[in-house]
């Protein structure tokens, strides 16, 4: 967390410091370890300095959690105002060792109504030496009294590559052999939080005692390997519905889950959208050099209205999987269809219509007094129509459907 860490710096060394502090952000992504590293900082012997020793008795107790100048406080399990209360008792004490007293709560967003309410009292004229260090995933949820009183640090997402680059450090210091394509898929199955990889990376060394294969990495966590979308993306591309049926099929019987296959998916056509329009930034894809060329060369095979139309496809399928109590049979239909129209994007020929192609209702009230022998001459050339010929045309068509069905012509009236 660059922003982060350079902005803390920068006030430690002007003694600029806050009496609160807001780090919010998603999952793992160091949250409360920047809370203790901040205590550190603060409390070290040397301190308050950018670069605390961890060897004096301070940075030791921190780390151990033992520190009686460092209290953590889990939110949710100390939401009420009772304990609001005895935390209000007790800040007025000075520190025992440190410099400062410094209160980590956690999952801060938890605290209830009232609870916030007496917090607040503290926040407005705490002690000189008291400082405050929130953490929590859900900002919004916390009241804009508390929020108005606190220096916010917005937490980022860690990029796959970033997240491999830290597991590589990991098991190179831990003498742990792996394959660094295991190590990425082990990143992108934690969706930016560091401290699911490194969970993930402790289960994987403790499920083989040999080296841990990818395959072990897709078997545990039920994956889907990049080379299963890319054929079945080509599969696509070539029109080959049986073949897109027997891979499906094959990654059924290998255990994927259709859940987790959906989605992926669908990041895929993400991906090759990114890589048609950028030519393959690995910074958007976060992805792999050699996996971002080749979703270059596979997006050259379809056209940017192509990607949209298999994305919006394969979204809609995703949405009816959740409605039915069978997930395979809308995958298997919306592939089969992928792979048998002959174009997925929408119709080419449908771009310049003549007023000859449209139903009777579609023409203006001015060309309804013409001649339907004279405008409907075959041997004459088409003519094209205006974009305002096309909207009243439209509203005819809707006035019609509501004599079908209402509830069709309601939505199809904002199209």
């Amino acid at each position: 967390q660059p922003l982060v860490v350079s902005t803390l710096k920068n006030a430690i060394q002007k003694n600029w410091l806050s009496h609160a502090y807001l780090f919010a952000g998603p999952r793992g992504v160091g949250k409360t370890s920047t809370a203790r590293i901040l205590a550190k900082a603060l409390n070290c012997k040397d301190g308050p300095t950018v670069s605390p020793c961890l060897k004096c008795a301070p940075c030791i107790e921190i780390s151990g959690g033992r520190s009686l100048d460092c209290i953590e406080i889990d939110g949710a399990s100390n939401r009420g105002i009772d304990e609001i209360r005895v935390l209000r008792e007790n800040v007025k004490f000075a520190p025992t060792a440190g410099k400062f007293k410094i209160y980590i709560i956690d999952e801060v967003h938890m605290l209830t109504q009232e609870a916030f309410n007496a917090l607040l009292k503290t926040l407005e004229e705490p002690p000189a030496f008291v400082k405050f260090v929130f953490a929590t995933t859900q900002p919004h949820k916390i009241t804009t009294t508390i929020l108005s009183r606190c220096q916010r640090f917005d937490f980022r997402r860690i990029s796959a590559m970033e997240i491999t680059a830290q597991l590589e450090h990991i098991t190179a210091s831990e003498n742990i052999d792996l394959d660094k394509e295991v190590l990425f898929a082990i990143a992108k199955s934690s969706d930016g939080s560091l401290r699911d990889a490194e969970s993930v990376l402790d289960q994987l060394i403790s499920f083989s005692k040999t080296k841990i294969s990818l395959k072990d990495v897709v078997s545990v966590l039920g994956l889907v390997e990049q080379e299963a979308l890319f054929e079945i993306t080509d599969k696509i591309i070539q029109k080959d519905a049986k073949a897109v049926l027997g891979l499906l099929d094959n990654l059924i019987d290998n255990g994927k889950d259709i859940s987790v296959f959906i989605p992926s998916l669908i990041e895929h056509f993400r991906n090759l959208m990114i890589a048609k329009v950028t030519g393959g930034d690995a910074k958007l894809i976060d992805l792999p050099i050699e996996i971002c060329e080749r979703l270059v060369r596979q997006s050259q095979a379809l056209s940017l209205e192509e990607i949209f139309s298999i994305f919006n496809i394969l979204v809609n399928t995703h949405e009816m999987s959740k409605r039915l109590d069978s997930l395979r049979i809308p995958l298997e239909i919306s592939l089969v269809r992928l792979a048998n129209d002959k174009k997925v994007s929408y119709p080419q020929d449908l771009k310049h219509p003549s007023i000859k192609e449209l139903p009777q209702e579609a023409k203006t009230p001015l060309e309804k007094t013409k001649k339907d022998e004279s405008l409907m001459d075959s041997n004459d050339p088409p003519s094209l129509i205006s974009l305002d010929n096309i909207k009243e045309g439209w509203q005819n068509i809707i006035n019609n459907l509501e004599k079908i069905k209402m509830s069709v012509a309601t939505y199809l009236s904002e199209g």
